[in-house]
């Protein structure tokens, strides 16, 4: 009886399993098929083209919005560790907020490749991302008020139940919670940066750019329903593609 039960409860993880499969290439297949009249369409209306990647909840108005998840058809289906479906030099501006990290170092590389070769002459890249030298800093003898306030944040949501906030707990949290995979410190994701191609890497303030297709862009402040939380651990760089 018991041997029975087993060999049914492993049955069912399988079955669970290849449900999930089966959903997850049919609702790619389904954004795939529909993306070249997408991006078709934007081509159309757009003669000057920038594209953000990782959309999420926040479009953006007059940008090529991608996700590897389309909640609508205002949103292409991307998948930032494989080939992009575009020509060389064909944005003008390429903008990704709290993607990067979401990949491994390895695939981080190879999206900045593909945003090089995408990226037209003279165009700017801003990618904006957690910050682990701001995650390090956690473990100041006195703490800042957002520093308190970050690591209050973490535990009331996701360990309620501990009495004592522990750097490591928070520190852990962001590398393994959120399906990270990567958390970069500035000179590592400069370095990543420069080893595509691009030039002239500036640290750039939350909401601030000398290019006017990156004033206030960052919206995952929003998101969190935090603008100082967001602002405090993210980390943003902004480079150009030599002419």
């Amino acid at each position: 009886m018991l041997n029975n039960l087993r060999k049914f409860l492993r049955r069912s993880k399988i079955l669970v399993y290849i449900k999930r499969y089966i959903f997850e290439r049919c609702y790619r297949t389904k954004w795939l098929l529909v993306r070249p009249y997408l991006i078709k369409s934007y081509f159309k209306d757009h003669h000057i083209r920038k594209m953000q990647i990782g959309t999420g909840p926040s479009l953006m108005e007059g940008w090529l919005n991608t996700d590897i998840h389309p909640k609508s058809s205002e949103v292409i289906y991307l998948d930032a560790s494989k080939p992009f479906p575009f020509q060389n030099s064909t944005f003008s501006n390429i903008y990704s907020e709290h993607l990067i990290e979401h990949l491994t170092y390895k695939e981080g590389l190879f999206m900045l490749n593909e945003c090089y070769r995408v990226l037209k002459p003279g165009g700017s890249i801003r990618i904006a991302t957690p910050s682990l030298e701001t995650l390090i800093d956690l473990y100041s003898q006195d703490k800042s008020d957002i520093q308190q306030r970050y690591m209050k944040r973490i535990f009331d949501k996701f360990y309620p139940e501990n009495r004592t906030y522990r750097e490591a707990i928070v520190i852990n949290n962001a590398f393994r919670n959120y399906k990270h995979q990567f958390i970069y410190d500035r000179s590592t994701l400069q370095d990543s940066i420069e080893e595509a191609g691009f030039i002239e890497v500036t640290s750039c303030e939350y909401g601030e750019s000398y290019d006017n297709n990156f004033q206030d862009v960052e919206s995952h402040g929003k998101n969190i329903n935090d603008q100082d939380i967001d602002q405090f651990h993210t980390m943003i760089l902004e480079a150009k593609h030599p002419i």
